[in-house]
């Protein structure tokens, strides 16, 4: 079982050689969730990273019976309850199917294997761990520094276009921290000053 389009996602962060991507390939296996099927659950110890082929996917907290969502994934993401891969404790977070996926699985402790066995493999975990780092800054400074408007500006700015084309409005506000009714109303203000 091989898959070009992960091989390809893993180069853009760092080229690996026909050997080092060899090493990956027998622990693959494809996977399909259906609407409203989860990959990783609040509560449950996660061992298994993702790579998503089709359909779309949020990650949320549940704090107060309420749910916060962080995080949309879609097709050419990596994913998987990272926190709770890496240091072996329950997850504090749910990835949920918003449409049905098709995606690749792998297990979380190969991937480590693999960051040991090989220079290639380390230097592509190094550079993925910079990329999560960088986009976690951006989205906790946009939370505590921006106002909503400000923050659906950004999004609808951004290179993130599919949240925006593909994801329920109720969930948009809900990543952006704010109510759908507040949304609604910046929504409005924005298409008046474009007038």
């Amino acid at each position: 079982m091989d898959s070009p389009l992960l091989k390809q996602h893993f180069n853009q962060f760092s080229p690996l050689s026909e050997q080092d991507w060899n090493l990956l390939v027998p622990h693959m296996e494809f996977k399909t969730l259906g609407k409203g099927g989860l990959f990783a659950k609040e509560g449950k110890k996660a061992r298994e990273v993702g790579f998503v082929l089709e359909g779309s996917l949020r990650q949320y907290y549940t704090r107060d019976g309420e749910e916060k969502t962080t995080y949309f994934y879609f097709e050419g993401h990596l994913m998987s309850a990272y926190i709770s891969c890496i240091t072996g404790t329950a997850c504090q977070m749910t990835i949920e199917a918003l449409t049905e996926v098709r995606y690749i699985e792998f297990p979380y402790p190969v991937l480590t294997e693999l960051f040991e066995r090989s220079m290639g493999w380390q230097r592509l975990g190094r550079k993925i761990a910079e990329y999560l780092a960088i986009g976690l800054e951006e989205r906790m400074v946009g939370l505590l520094t921006e106002s909503p408007e400000a923050r659906y500006l950004h999004l609808l700015e951004s290179h993130r276009h599919k949240i925006i084309e593909r994801i329920p409005q109720h969930y948009i506000a809900n990543y952006l921290g704010i109510t759908p009714v507040s949304m609604s109303r910046i929504r409005k203000r924005i298409r008046t000053k474009k007038t």
